[in-house]
């Protein structure tokens, strides 16, 4: 069978990283073929679209896609990036990779965060979290207002009577955003993380909320986890504040195996994991629907590193390696986990970050040759 897989490489370094990734998939023989999809800033600046529709319909007619890295920057700089015909549009920015979850409803973004031993950016060695980020809706849902309108302020006067203490605030001085909570989103991320701890033998899962605080959308998501949990008598299960589990996930991170959370409370907590185990030269995630899937490095663009293929591409390499699970090709992604795990442990050829001077692609080249050991 022959993959059809988007490829996706964005700006800056992110088209180096998926230069790496090729090395390593077209050298274990991964049979697809890669489709270029077009996406990141230049298009946004010359069209107006950092995700033009041609490259959303190109996805449809693939198996899933690998997605290198974008640069974003606020509205305001992005407008006056625009070319001059473009901007009296009226035409804002939005971040293509949110576009792409919630076009694709790809509403799990499963963040793996395992330490290598021998990697000495290690926080400690026996950490091994897996964060179940909801990825659709929460306060990534994009419901804000600015300005306020009189009218909507008293629409929300009904049903929150503590907006009385906003009321007299000019509209135009005042910015809402809407944390977006369904029992169907909340159920079915929540479920995920249940379903990955069962078939992986974890014995704790963990949701990271608010409620005390957040006490509607909080306290539905409370209300669903401890259904869902009562269908997994064999898992632990409990709840944590999002800011005592930044505490305790610095201070003892093995005890916890799987987390699971709305999308701003899983963002915060996956960046942090991820730091516990080499930062973001290894963080990666797949952004995970019913019918389609993104595999992506969580780091960024990083502009004044564009072109001297200097970054670590091994949060690359395991996004690809959980692409290839994805696709039921598992001897594969078993030979990118041996291969990465033994170039950080030899440490031979490695980036800077890891105390090397190797560039990226000759990472790469190392991988694979590990892989192939």
């Amino acid at each position: 069978m022959t993959y059809r897989i988007a490829w996706l490489p964005g700006d800056g370094t992110g088209k180096e990283v998926m230069e790496a990734a090729r090395i390593v998939l077209d050298g274990l023989k991964l049979n697809a073929e890669y489709i270029h999809g077009d996406i990141g800033w230049e298009f946004w600046c010359n069209e107006g679209d950092p995700l033009p529709k041609r490259t959303t319909d190109m996805m449809k007619t693939t198996d899933c896609a690998l997605f290198g890295a974008i640069t974003s920057k606020p509205q305001k700089e992005a407008k006056n990036e625009l070319i001059p015909s473009l901007r009296d549009k009226n035409l804002t920015y939005f971040s293509p990779i949110v576009r792409l979850r919630q076009e694709f409803d790809l509403y799990c973004n499963e963040r793996p965060n395992f330490a290598i031993k021998g990697n000495p950016l290690n926080h400690r060695d026996d950490i091994n979290i897996t964060v179940f980020r909801e990825n659709t809706e929460g306060s990534y849902a994009g419901v804000e207002f600015w300005p306020t309108s009189e009218e909507l302020k008293q629409e929300m006067l009904k049903g929150a009577p503590k907006m009385k203490n906003f009321m007299d605030t000019p509209s135009e001085d005042l910015a809402v955003s809407a944390r977006v909570i369904t029992r169907k989103g909340a159920e079915r991320i929540i479920r995920a993380a249940f379903e990955h701890a069962r078939k992986f033998n974890r014995q704790k899962v963990t949701l990271v909320e608010k409620p005390n605080v957040l006490r509607k959308t909080g306290g539905l998501m409370v209300d669903v986890f401890e259904k869902v949990a009562a269908e997994y008598p064999e898992i632990q299960a409990w709840f944590d504040n999002i800011d005592a589990i930044c505490m305790w996930l610095v201070k003892s991170p093995e005890k916890y195996e799987v987390l699971v959370a709305e999308n701003l409370f899983g963002d915060i907590i996956s960046d942090l994991c991820g730091q516990l185990v080499g930062g973001l030269g290894f963080a990666h995630s797949g952004n995970i629907g019913s019918n389609y899937a993104v595999f992506e490095p969580v780091h960024g663009s990083a502009p004044k590193y564009a072109g001297l293929y200097k970054v670590n591409p091994m949060a690359t390499l395991l996004a690809a390696k959980m692409m290839c699970t994805y696709l039921g090709e598992h001897d594969i992604a078993a030979k990118i986990q041996r291969g990465v795990e033994l170039t950080v442990q030899e440490r031979k050829v490695v980036t800077y970050d890891l105390g090397g001077t190797a560039k990226t692609l000759e990472v790469a080249e190392e991988v694979l040759k590990n892989a192939l050991r």
